[in-house]
């Protein structure tokens, strides 16, 4: 008998997972981490120095459940692991952590941008395709997806915002891992996952941060996606 095939708005039940944020300590992880406790979740804030992202989690508050740790610690107590790093340490950072994230869920949302004055950001090239191509080739035993890309880090930080009105394009390869990222970002109120295609159609996504910062910084706005008839 052929399986029934699931409704795409069928999602797992995530919210006893414990989230680890690499690069908690810069406002996008930060934020993100935020949220993900107000949600109820617990979370670990990665860095290279375990102080600093001890330091991140105070300024959340002690009344949330966030705590700060060095990136490989992070990594092996958490069940998905966000990377929110700078661009330039992107490689270095997972090389670093491959053996703690093998045969967890890993969510790529590093935009490669580069600054141009007169002109701008704009995408930087990747020889992988993407980020988010190139965290699956570094990790090879791990289940990579693309999220989370377009969300402000000044909403996630604002705490007089109490939901966030955007969708998040999830992509990747694995449908059960790109569920449980939809899932996750349905748990931020106000936002929801959307399926936006295979790993390999993730360059354009990143690259279109580049245009929403023109667009936030032509009308001061802090804007983001909603995606129509779905």
């Amino acid at each position: 008998m052929t399986e029934q095939r699931k409704s795409p708005h069928d999602l797992p039940d995530v919210s006893g997972l414990t989230i680890g944020i690499l690069g908690g300590t810069g406002d996008q992880g930060k934020g993100l981490a935020r949220r993900f406790a107000l949600a109820g979740h617990r979370v670990l804030i990665g860095s290279r120095r375990a102080e600093r992202a001890q330091e991140a989690a105070d300024d959340l508050g002690g009344d949330l459940p966030v705590r700060g740790a060095e990136n490989a610690v992070a990594a092996r107590e958490s069940d998905v692991v966000i990377i929110a790093v700078p661009w330039d340490g992107h490689r270095a950072t997972l090389e670093s952590v491959r053996a703690e994230l093998a045969g967890k869920i890993v969510v790529d949302c590093v935009n490669p941008l580069g600054f141009e004055k007169g002109k701008g950001m704009f995408a930087l090239p990747v020889e992988e395709g993407s980020a988010a191509q190139q965290a699956a080739a570094l990790l090879p035993d791990s289940r990579v997806v693309a999220a989370f890309h377009h969300v402000s880090a000044v909403l996630l930080l604002d705490p007089g915002v109490d939901a966030m009105d955007l969708d998040v394009l999830v992509l990747g390869d694995d449908r059960d891992a790109t569920d449980t990222v939809q899932a996750l970002a349905g748990r931020i109120p106000g936002m929801r996952g959307v399926y936006g295609g295979r790993l390999h159609n993730a360059h354009q996504v990143e690259a279109f941060t580049a245009n929403l910062i023109s667009i936030n910084r032509r009308y001061k706005a802090h804007a983001g996606l909603r995606v129509t008839d779905v």
